[in-house]
This record gives structure tokens, sequence and C-alpha cells, in this order.
């Protein structure tokens, strides 16, 4: 009893050991996709977004009515409106290993609200303009990855400060009033202080996380294959770059759980003169592949007008003998051609540039009328082609030339030298026919995982050993806000993620 009992212990834990282990190497395997946002590119955020984004946010502020009593005096101030902003030292930059770091110096704030004051018999009403002096903001963001693989803003540290805060006085009594502006701007200072920071808390984590929401993290390309974008870990912050490490990893839609481990090389991006880099391993092409070879894609049939007639001249002349022997009465009948990717096809990366080995079976079939076909023979067309990356906005797409192409035969090397003639017109069927089939699937442009309304300019492809990688600058087709607007209305009604 007891030896079972060790036994089933054993079992169990050495059953726990096997599944910490798989966990382990699946959270170790590397990234099919990374992406760097450099400080030139947080520059160009700055400059032209945010700055932008944080003036129309505290513009917005709501300021509460303020009631008070100084000696004789009794005042009442309403409709407080911020009526501009000046940012003029407004500074954005990464915070090694946390985030982000808005930063405001010595800006200014000009406000405007409605006075109501009595004193003693005395009632006067006015509007008074305000300036608040010497605006220091500091705010740092915190970004990690969350539970789906997202990125997103967790944690917010905001120090907001005014130094001094001047009021302009309008009214019959305009100047005799101009005593009380101390205690006045005073409250008004207090006030401002406490509404910049909830302000600016609530853009970052509600805003700008619904903006991240747009980025596609598991969603579908076609209707055969799908992609995780998901973050494998915290996102990695240097004080030059914000680097993002993602699974991209395509599936099949229909069998999204078997998917292609990733042995590949882990990409490494070492430059930093640009907005920003991209870049993707061989893994990342291969699950495309892999995806679309279980998907059934890669096969196809060339018959009728589809199958060259020297092609076809050239079949019925090497299989007439095999035709006039066991099927004399299908010597005139049609010929197909049946092609099927056997495996997986494999992408290599290097310096040169990228290349794609395809190996896939052809059948010659006859086709007799009304009748199921008959395979008259079977041979083996192994293929190498090359593979060109572009990237245009945020789209991916490769174009494939054929390289290299060759068949033999399944059943003997004699009836492979008796393919010898067929090589050239099924190398020129396989550059009309097949190609055309594997671009229209990767000319499809897959999207990359950024959001809507920025898009890569002046790209720079470059080959590497496993991987390449591609530098471009930063162009903003939309604004901030429209951005974040454009991502609620996608987030409530996108019905393509998976």
């Amino acid at each position: 009893m007891v030896n079972m009992f060790r036994l089933r212990m054993t079992s169990s834990l050495f059953s726990l050991f096997l599944l910490s282990m798989s966990f382990i190497m699946a959270a170790a395997q590397p990234a099919g996709c990374k992406i760097r946002i450099t400080d030139k590119g947080l520059d160009m955020c700055n400059k032209f977004e945010t700055q932008r984004f944080v003036e129309e946010e505290l513009s917005n502020i709501s300021m509460p009515e303020m009631i008070g009593k100084e000696g004789r005096f009794q005042y009442t101030i309403t409709d407080v409106k911020i009526t501009e902003l000046n940012l003029t030292h407004a500074d954005l930059q990464f915070v090694p290993e946390v985030g982000l770091l808005f930063d405001v110096q010595n800006s200014s704030i000009s406000l405007s609200f409605h006075r109501r004051i009595l004193y003693w018999f005395f009632y006067d009403t006015g509007n008074i303009n305000a300036s608040a002096e010497g605006v220091n903001i500091n705010t740092v963001l915190s970004l990690i990855r969350d539970d789906e693989g997202r990125l997103k803003i967790n944690n917010i540290t905001c120090d907001a400060k005014i130094n001094k805060m001047r009021a302009r006085f309008s009214g019959t009594l305009g100047k005799v009033y101009d005593f009380i502006s101390k205690f006045l701007t005073s409250g008004m200072r207090f006030l401002l202080n406490q509404q910049i920071c909830p302000a600016l808390n609530h853009s970052a984590l509600v805003h700008v996380n619904a903006m991240l929401d747009t980025i596609p993290v598991r969603t579908e390309v076609d209707q055969f294959i799908g992609i995780d974008y998901s973050l494998i870990d915290d996102p990695v912050v240097t004080s030059r770059s914000l680097d993002m490490h993602f699974r991209g990893m395509f599936f099949d839609l229909s069998d999204p759980t078997n998917t292609l481990v990733n042995y590949a090389v882990n990409p490494v991006i070492r430059e930093y003169d640009r907005m920003v880099y991209l870049a993707l391993s061989e893994f990342f092409f291969d699950s495309g592949m892999y995806a679309y070879y279980r998907a059934g894609v890669f096969q196809m049939d060339i018959i009728n007008e589809k199958m060259p007639k020297d092609l076809e001249m050239l079949l019925r002349t090497t299989y007439f003998g095999t035709l006039f022997m066991l099927y004399p009465a299908l010597v005139d009948a049609p010929l197909s051609l049946h092609i099927a990717v056997t495996s997986p096809p494999k992408t290599t990366i290097k310096t040169s540039g990228a290349t794609v080995a395809m190996t896939a079976s052809v059948k010659v079939m006859v086709l007799p009328p009304g009748q199921s076909p008959i395979q008259l023979s079977s041979m083996t067309m192994e293929s190498k082609f090359n593979a060109k990356v572009s990237m245009k906005g945020k789209r991916l797409a490769v174009h494939a030339d054929l390289r290299r192409f060759k068949i033999f035969s399944n059943q003997s090397a004699l009836e492979s030298l008796a393919l010898i003639p067929l090589q050239a017109p099924l190398k020129t069927m396989l550059q009309m026919s097949v190609v055309p089939l594997i671009n229209n699937w990767t000319k499809k442009e897959f999207r990359i995982p950024l959001a809507d309304g920025m898009d890569f300019i002046e790209e720079v492809v470059e080959y590497h050993n496993g991987f390449i990688v591609i530098g471009a600058n930063l162009h903003f087709s939309k604004g901030l806000r429209e951005m974040i607007t454009g991502g609620n209305n996608q987030t409530e009604t996108d019905s393509n993620t998976v």
C-alpha cells in the first residue's frame, strides 16, 4: 500500500514537473516579431500629438463653484473656463524599466470665471480673467503587458504645481476689489492644482488604453488563417527606446491550437537612427506557411484552359505508351495535373535575401468523360523561391519569384529521365499558375501591431541571418484624439477578433 502511494506520488510529481517544463519552454520561446520605438519616434509623437492632446484634455477641466467670505466681503465664483494653455516647455521621454514621462515646465494657463460679490449693501457682478504661471506637471506612465497580451498603461504617478496666479477684474468696482484677488487666486490655484492630475489620469487610463485596445492581438487575416500579436513579456524600456516583443505567429482558423514551435533565431534590433523598427524572424513567415498548409490552401488542379497547350502536348507524348497500353479508349481524353504541397514550406533568411523552399507532389491524371480521374503518374517537384518583403503604411507584403525548380519520378529513375523534356514547360506553368497562387495569399498585406492612424514611411528593409529588420519613420494620418475616438468605435463594432 505504501509503495503504491509512493508510486502515485512520484507519478504526480513527474507529471507536474513536465507540465511546469512545458510552460517554461513556451514562455522561453523567442519573439517572432519585435517593434522598437526610438526617442526620435517619441519626439515625433510629442511634437505633433501628445502635447496637443494634453492641451485639449486640460481645456476640458471643470471647476467647482467657489463660495467664501472675507471680512465684509461675500463672494461666489462660477463658470470657470480655461481659455488658453501654453505648454511651451513640454517633453515626452522614456523612463528606463518603467514607461514614459510627460514633463511640463514653466508653462501658463489662462482662465476666465464669473464673480458675484456682496459688500455691505453693495452688490457687484462681472468677469475675471486670470492667468496661472509657472505651471509644472510631472506625469509618469507605467507600461505593462496585460493578461490578453496587450500593451497597457497600468499606473500613473502625477504631480502638478502652479507657482502663482494673477487675476484682473472688470466692472464698476474692479479696482476696488483688486485687493481681494490674493485670497481668490489662492483658492483658484488650489482647485486647479487638484484638477490637473485627475484629468490626466483619466485621459491615460481610459482614453489612451482604449486606443491601445484597437491594436490587433489575435485577429483574422482571411477566411483561412489568423495571427497572434500578443506580447510575450512586459515592454522593455531604456533611455533611448521602447521595445515590444510579440509572439508573431499565424494559425489555422479551423485548428488554432495546431501551431509551430518557435526554434528560430531571436531577432535583434541594434539601430536607433530611425523613429521605429520592425524585426521579423523566420518563424514569423514559417508559421504563416504552416497555417496555410494546414488549411489546405497550397493545392490546385491544372485543367482545360489552365493547361498550356505545349505542356499538354508533351504530357500526351510522354504518357502515350501508358495510355495506349492500359487505356486505349482514353487516348484523346483530357489530361490534368494535380499539384499539392506535401510539407510546410520553409523560409531561410540570410544577409543576401530571403528564400522559401517548397516540395510538392504532381499527379498526371486522365479525365474519362463521366468517370473518376485516373492517375497515370506521380512525380515530386522541388522548388525554391526568392521572397521580397515590402512595407506600406502598416501593411506587410511578400512577393515570390521562382528561383530553382526540379522534378523527378516517384516510380523509377528511368521515368525521371523521361521527364527531362517536361522540365521547361512545367517551370513555365509553375511561373504562370502556382507562383501567382502563392502571391495571391502573400500580397494580402498582413497588418502589423500599430494603432490606426500611425503608419510607416521611408521604409528600409535589411536582411540578417535568421531575421529581417525594417527601419522607418512615422507618419500620423490621424490626430491622437481622432485615433482614440475611432478606437472606441472600433472596439464596439469589430467582429474580426478571434
